[in-house]
């Protein structure tokens, strides 16, 4: 190559710089989000009081089970409960006096500290959908998951720019033996994606898994002295902590790792079917919960938890993006601030089996509810389909192109002298438009949401395109990501430490798929 061909194309405009740059891959993450709007509040102060009263008149009379766990019986009689047997009676006031050491906020730290997120006050961080045995895309249709299927998961979670979360389970990968897959979708968090994630939460020995593999990853005082996981605890609703999960808990908290405690509400089945008392069985689960997790470790992260579903009475089945989930995630936001706790509900729920128009709608309802409601932590906020029994791949894209819109949403309206426009609108006057003035050309580049995935071209070039639907649209997308996914740097070092204990952790156990 000789000297004058890059000269030319310098003084050529930089065309080709710009064509590389169209067609270059950017792995671009936005910042979690900062609301800078105020959040619907459905509950006056004196329905406030009420739910709360009649919670703790609950922890008192009704009390609490803690399931097959002595040491956590033993726990609540020396901080003055009423054990018997393993029902746990909270006096009044008691288990909210314990959750006030509970931090309002918590910085949850990336690998890649720029991507680090900061869990309470006004922000909203997006993680995906966790738990689905089943996966769905275009080419293969509903198929029990694999760990193939969760690693492309992780990496399109990557790849998203909406997403500030890698999530946990976000399949269960079905081919890897139940006490060993653990390890496999930690290493594909901590491997293919340099995002937060979340840990093992289905024994209490994985737990620990978790906390020693980062301890790896971050460095052991790192660990201890920072919150690097965020892991959630499900309730056994009405009113049972289990001891796997609270099992779970334990581990966590003693090592200062955030936990969300969550009771799983299908309302009809595990709580009453009116609002107010859905309201009052979640507060008096969570503050029950977010308690021990004091009794634990005073100070250790929580995170106020409430997923909530409305039941088909006919089917028995959960329906989802409902008026009624709605206001009970709205009341359940207000209580959470009264705790001064960070607020965990909403997410990308659907009934649906396909992405079609009832998963849309379902979804949409839900996503703007879960804003509004002024959740700190979205967990399943993309990928989700069939009452969370499926991942979708194309529904993970759509979705996650969706959660931009939150993001534009949650701007709120600028009221500084660029907001109110009054140059653009003396510069172009009666009659005129506003495409070339001054103001547009300064703001168009940011004015307005750009959805990556939705079609807006004219019907004639649409349809020489190949009349995609929506749904294509999403197959190719996914294509493309994974296509063009290009795996964050990882040192070598901490890489084969981690590689080396799971193979060590996987050669001191027989396989087991039960």
């Amino acid at each position: 190559m000789t000297d004058a061909a890059p000269r030319r194309r310098s003084r050529g405009g930089g065309g080709a710089a710009r064509r590389a740059e169209r067609t270059s891959v950017k792995i671009e993450t936005a910042k979690y989000i900062e609301r800078n709007i105020p959040n619907y509040e459905v509950l006056t102060e004196e329905a406030l009081e009420v739910i709360e009263t009649n919670a703790e008149t609950i922890l008192e009379e009704v009390g609490v089970n803690f399931v097959d766990n002595p040491a956590a019986l033993d726990r609540w009689r020396e901080a003055g409960a009423d054990v018997q047997g393993e029902r746990v009676r909270i006096p009044r006031g008691l288990a909210r006096k314990l959750c006030a050491t509970a931090p309002s906020e918590f910085t949850q730290h990336a690998r890649n500290p720029e991507k680090s997120v900061v869990i309470g006050g006004k922000n909203l961080v997006l993680a995906p959908v966790y738990g689905p045995p089943f996966v769905r895309d275009a080419n293969g249709g509903r198929r029990y998951a694999t760990l193939e299927d969760f690693q492309k998961f992780v990496k399109l979670g990557y790849m998203s720019k909406w997403l500030h979360h890698s999530g946990g389970t976000v399949c269960e990968p079905t081919d890897v033996p139940v006490n060993k897959r653990h390890l496999d979708m930690l290493m594909a968090h901590m491997e293919l994606s340099d995002k937060p994630f979340m840990g093992s939460v289905t024994e209490p020995s994985r737990a620990q898994d978790s906390v020693d593999m980062c301890g790896i990853l971050f460095g052991k005082d790192f660990v201890q002295e920072n919150t690097v996981m965020t892991s959630l605890i499900n309730i056994n609703s009405p009113m049972t902590f289990d001891d796997v999960m609270m099992g779970a808990l334990e581990v966590y908290a003693q090592n200062n790792q955030a936990c969300i405690i969550s009771p799983f509400i299908v309302g009809g089945a595990m709580a009453p079917v009116t609002i107010a008392g859905t309201l009052t069985q979640v507060l008096a689960e969570v503050l029950a919960g977010v308690a021990y997790s004091q009794l634990i470790r005073p100070g250790a992260p929580v995170i106020f938890g409430a997923f909530v579903s409305s039941i088909d009475m006919n089917s028995g089945a959960p329906t989802f993006g409902t008026p009624e989930a709605s206001m009970v995630t709205y009341g359940a936001g207000q209580l959470a601030r009264r705790l001064n706790l960070p607020f965990r509900s909403a997410g990308s729920f659907c009934g649906s089996k396909l992405p079609d128009a009832q998963a849309a709608y379902e979804t949409a309802n839900s996503l703007n509810m879960g804003l509004l409601a002024g959740v700190n932590f979205m967990l399943h906020s993309c990928g989700w389909l069939e009452g969370g029994l499926v991942a979708d791949f194309e529904k993970f894209v759509m979705d996650a192109d969706q959660l931009g819109a939150l993001h534009g949403l949650a701007k709120g309206i600028y009221m500084d002298e660029n907001g109110q426009g009054m140059d653009a609108i003396r510069e172009v006057g009666p009659g005129g438009h506003y495409l070339g003035c001054a103001h547009t050309q300064a703001n168009f580049k940011t004015a307005f949401w750009k959805s990556n995935l939705l079609d807006y071209k004219p019907f004639e070039q649409w349809e020489e395109e190949g009349a995609r639907d929506t749904y294509k649209l999403a197959t190719s997308r996914v294509e493309h990501l994974l296509a063009t996914y290009k795996q964050p740097e990882l040192d070598p070092a901490i890489r084969e430490a981690l590689v080396a204990y799971v193979a060590e952790k996987k050669a001191s156990m027989p396989d087991a798929f039960m």
